[in-house]
């Protein structure tokens, strides 16, 4: 049991969690009050974490501002010290686990709506996805040139609930939303505009979750209520 609380009064909740495919000892997870930690598997113990710091310090640590409801590692350099993560002060913010004094914010929401997730390419490094609390629209961002969206997918009808890189390809994405539907994207023209999806599927409910599956790629599975359902594209 990995356990960082320390109040027996109080215990923030878990928003999410992200395991490191490079060192399998490391795990992220995230909080909503507003801290990112990374654990040693090993030991139990936090390696590195992030919150609001109180009283005279020497670096003010920059931290989300807000609850923080995703984090992910990115395989940007080594694949082992870079994870971003999304909150409700509406900031895409990115940080090193040997530097964490200091993180880069490499977006804003620009009406600063909640960020609920985000999902790094998984081929191409400099490309991470995330979507605001009830959009429909889902942003594709170039941390090399942060701050304006590469892309805007807006095609679903209904706030968007999940989204999954393709595991074998760095131009394709799927997103899922409350209008019952997932979408397949090509984003390889990228920065001209991507105007429609490749492929769509239309479920029986609202969508809450997708997965790309990493060993069989010709494979998406969604669920929605009590279901689940494996798609094959």
């Amino acid at each position: 049991m990995l356990d960082n609380n320390r109040s027996s009064q109080y215990c923030a909740p878990l928003t999410s969690a992200d395991w490191n495919e490079v060192d399998p000892n490391l795990i992220a997870t995230s909080s909503i009050d507003t801290t990112c930690t990374i654990w040693e598997i090993e030991t139990g113990k936090p390696i590195a974490e992030r919150k609001p710091t109180k009283g005279t310090v020497k670096t003010q640590l920059i931290a989300h501002d807000r609850e923080v409801f995703d984090i992910a590692f990115s395989k940007i350099n080594s694949g082992k010290d870079v994870f971003g993560s999304v909150g409700a002060d509406g900031s895409v913010r990115m940080f090193d686990i040997r530097h964490m004094e200091y993180s880069m914010i490499v977006f804003e929401e620009p009406n600063r709506k909640p960020l609920l997730r985000l999902a790094f390419n998984q081929h191409d490094h400099n490309y991470l996805a995330t979507f605001a609390q009830d959009s429909p629209e889902v942003y594709i961002i170039d941390i090399r040139i942060p701050s304006i969206p590469v892309a805007t997918l807006k095609n679903h009808n209904g706030p968007v609930n999940a989204i999954s890189w393709a595991p074998h390809s760095s131009c394709h994405i799927c997103t899922v939303a409350e209008d019952k539907q997932a979408l397949i994207w090509d984003v390889h023209n990228m920065p001209r505009p991507v105007e429609d999806p490749i492929l769509a599927y239309t479920a029986q409910g609202q969508i809450n979750q997708v997965e790309w599956s990493s060993s069989m790629t010709d494979w998406i599975s969604i669920s929605y209520g009590k279901n689940l359902e494996l798609l094959r594209v």
